[in-house]
């Protein structure tokens, strides 16, 4: 959820870190079932948090970026060596992107939500729990998410 939210692994890490960090600080004597409700809505915030941080930012510092192709890409962004079957790789790596891109392209709550509905497994309850709405915003917000994709990926499945 974190590297949806902000395209950047090492921030995704930092922000996943941080909230664990939060969880056992200020929530390890609640019961063990608690734990991953509680986490995500930590987590929920803290990507918030990074988002009003990220505006700041962009307001202090927009007019100074160094490279606006993002030439400066780490060494681990480079691709690798080829693999047995190339062909596949390449359209494996083309669907997973272009599922990416329409994950991202959801509003923040709707991505939320449907990433803890799908890839968490959380239930309309817990999700309504973890992300602070009413379970029939969650019922909502997750129906536009898979109407959005359906949209955006009907060429990936023809």
């Amino acid at each position: 959820m974190a590297l949806f939210a902000v395209s950047d692994r090492e921030e995704a890490l930092d922000i996943v870190q941080d909230s664990m960090l939060r969880l056992v600080d200020r929530y390890r004597a609640r019961p063990s079932e608690e734990w991953a409700p509680l986490f995500f809505r930590i987590l929920q915030r803290r990507i918030v948090d990074t988002y009003r941080r990220q505006a700041v930012r962009r307001a202090v510092f927009g007019l100074f970026q160094r490279d606006p192709d993002g030439a400066d890409k780490p060494l681990e962004d480079v691709a690798g060596p080829a693999t047995l079957v190339p062909e596949a790789q390449l359209a494996s790596q083309q669907s997973l992107q272009q599922l990416e891109n329409a994950i991202r392209a959801l509003p923040l709550r709707q991505q939320q939500v449907f990433l803890l509905r799908e890839w968490q497994g959380f239930d309309v309850k817990e999700t309504a729990t973890i992300v602070g709405c009413s379970t029939g915003s969650v019922k909502t917000h997750y129906s536009r998410a898979r109407q959005k994709l359906r949209e955006l990926l009907t060429d990936c499945v023809e």
